[in-house]
């Protein structure tokens, strides 16, 4: 035999799936290096089925990003729940999110026992091991290991970047073999004003959030590109006139620190300079109201 033996390209889809606020849009984040999925520490901020691609000489991953699976209270909640399902057939391979801090719990079980069903590739992953000692990192990993019949389980910090590229090892290496799927400039295949919207969404709750954690949706109306300049029209919707009220701030103060942070981070996604005129509306109880939904992007 002469020569290196060639291993197939390989290119699918993967997805990080657990509870809410296990880490799924950080670690997304953080193995694509651009912050493509928003991320809180509220559960329930992802919305939207993000796909960020991950190219490499001898693979393509392309990332779903799903909301966290919920017991749902709202039409919402179970579209997003229905969202999340759809996204788990379609995918070559899953990780299930489990938190180093945080002990297995009923969540954990009920998701892992949805997943053994599937037809993809199941690996568990255990995030945030940044926050604990080494002892208490092996009393998860064994606790996970427990969880289900996993093909591999592998501890990551995406906060210090440990072990993230092991896991993209992994995950790539349960693709199948195929021809690259995206080009090789191809981050997203989000429209932009999906991603625009998600940053001032984000921008929005991080001074509310124990107030108002789900009760912002944002659409923008206009995105108008005028040389080095792009002028963005958009409206934050909440539900209540009283939410409204809080979303302002004291002499619309709230609002205007929303509109710099965001405006900052629309920057940097679009490499112009950004405009932002943002309006709050009250659109009552839009969470419940599948017209509302509709209309707000659900």
């Amino acid at each position: 035999m002469t020569g290196v033996e060639q291993r197939p390209y390989r290119a699918g889809f993967g997805c990080f799936v657990g509870r809410p606020n296990a880490g799924k849009s950080t670690l997304t984040n953080a193995i694509v290096g651009t912050k493509i999925a928003i991320t809180s520490n509220k559960p329930q901020t992802t919305r939207h089925v993000i796909r960020a691609v991950l190219h490499r000489p001898e693979s393509q991953l392309v990332l779903v990003d799903t909301p966290g699976l919920h017991r749902p209270r709202t039409l919402l909640g179970e579209r997003l729940n229905d969202l999340v399902r759809t996204t788990w057939t379609e995918v070559d391979v899953i990780g299930l999110c489990i938190p180093a801090d945080e002990p297995v719990g009923r969540g954990d079980r009920f998701i892992s026992g949805e997943l053994s069903e599937l037809k993809a590739t199941v690996l568990a992953v255990v995030t945030k091991t940044d926050l604990v000692d080494k002892r208490r990192l092996a009393e998860q990993l064994l606790a996970v290991s427990e969880l289900g019949d996993f093909a591999a389980v592998v501890p990551v910090s995406a906060v210090s970047g440990h072990q993230v590229d092991t896991l993209v090892d992994v995950m790539t290496g349960h693709l199948p073999p195929s021809p690259q799927l995206y080009p090789d400039d191809m981050l997203t295949d989000e429209p932009e004003q999906v991603l625009v919207a998600e940053l001032i969404r984000e921008a929005a709750l991080e001074g509310v959030r124990d107030e108002l954690p789900h009760s912002i949706a944002v659409v923008v109306e206009e995105m108008i590109p005028e040389g080095q300049l792009t002028k963005i029209y958009a409206d934050l919707y909440v539900e209540r006139p009283s939410q409204k009220a809080i979303v302002l701030g004291h002499r619309a103060s709230r609002l205007k620190e929303v509109g710099t942070t965001a405006r900052r981070q629309i920057e940097e996604l679009l490499g112009t300079r950004v405009y932002l005129d943002l309006h709050v509306r009250v659109a009552k109880e839009w969470q419940r109201d599948p017209k509302q939904l509709r209309k707000l992007g659900f």
